[in-house]
């Protein structure tokens, strides 16, 4: 049994502590609740759906044909430049002797995973401020909307021919409901 849901609650009353989902089909639910039996305990598996490939994937023409159109930039360069310039990050604080390795470490997760040592953090001494930027692949519908965005602008600013303003709301609704 599998129902989507896009929010979840916690509550607890005098039968117990309970998790409530905000669902999309009524009508589904109540199937599923209909089919339990009250004496039987059950193992629910939750996970975040998978996000749209064509979302993605238009993400990554775009970035190869603005790599084109700049020469001397790969597409990878073009998805970096655009994580760090509109992507989500994080600042943290990496012991001095230990920057290099964090960096090196942080950075095998992937194309979008990025580090820049910021140098020796005011306020601890002996540690500097890493800013470690996050790839699209765990980025939430509004996250993933920002980047694609940046990214088609940059298109268009170079005369790329970009998707239709239509066709990129499908395509990021899509991601929304596989993603986020």
């Amino acid at each position: 049994m599998q129902i989507e849901f896009d929010r979840a609650r916690w509550q607890q009353d005098s039968d117990g502590h309970w998790m409530a989902l905000h669902i999309n089909s009524p009508v589904l639910a109540r199937e599923i609740v209909d089919k339990l039996t009250p004496s039987k305990q059950y193992v629910a598996h939750i996970k975040r759906k998978g996000r749209s490939k064509d979302a993605n994937a238009y993400m990554w023409v775009l970035c190869q044909r603005i790599a084109e159109a700049v020469h001397g930039m790969t597409k990878e360069e073009v998805y970096q430049r655009a994580v760090k310039d509109v992507g989500q990050f994080d600042m943290v604080p990496i012991r001095a002797d230990a920057v290099s390795t964090f960096i090196r470490h942080w950075e095998a997760g992937g194309i979008g995973c990025q580090a820049v040592d910021d140098g020796e953090s005011p306020k601890l001494p002996g540690y500097h401020r890493v800013v470690v930027y996050h790839g699209s692949s765990g980025y939430d519908t509004r996250e993933m909307s920002v980047l694609l965005d940046y990214i088609v602008a940059e298109a268009k600013a170079l005369g790329i021919q970009t998707e239709t303003p239509e066709e990129l709301a499908r395509m990021m609704s899509e991601w929304g409901g596989t993603h986020g």
